[in-house]
């Protein structure tokens, strides 16, 4: 028996529950708890990158914002600001601002008139 608990300590401890469910592996807390992932802030330069996408999207044009020095819930309600200011949809995958639409000038002005350093990328 010690040298299977031996081992479960070598996985890294608690992964799932059957009273509080899955755990998160590095704060040990519940994944519905867990506050570590939520205080990262995406390494970068902190320049806001914006350029227009449509490659794997079925023609569709995406203008997508990368590099923003925000995370969690503040960078969702700068989407939100956004997508409202170019009247379209758009959602925020991986820290990336994905808003539908040809947009860059426009979000270029607004990234900047809200304080962000902010320039094109790509083409």
């Amino acid at each position: 028996m010690a040298k299977k608990a031996a081992s479960f300590a070598a996985l890294g401890g608690l992964v799932f529950s059957t009273d509080a469910g899955r755990h998160c592996p590095d704060c040990r807390q519940p994944v519905d708890a867990c506050t570590c992932k939520q205080t990262l802030i995406p390494e970068g330069d902190g320049i806001a990158r914006v350029r227009r996408e449509s490659k794997g999207r079925g023609g569709k044009t995406v203008t997508a914002i990368s590099g923003v020095p925000l995370a969690g819930e503040p960078l969702k309600e700068l989407a939100t600001t956004l997508k409202k200011r170019c009247g379209t949809g758009g959602a925020v995958k991986d820290g990336v601002i994905e808003i539908q639409g040809d947009h860059v000038e426009l979000l270029l002005g607004e990234l900047i008139k809200l304080g962000y350093k902010a320039k094109k990328s790509g083409g």
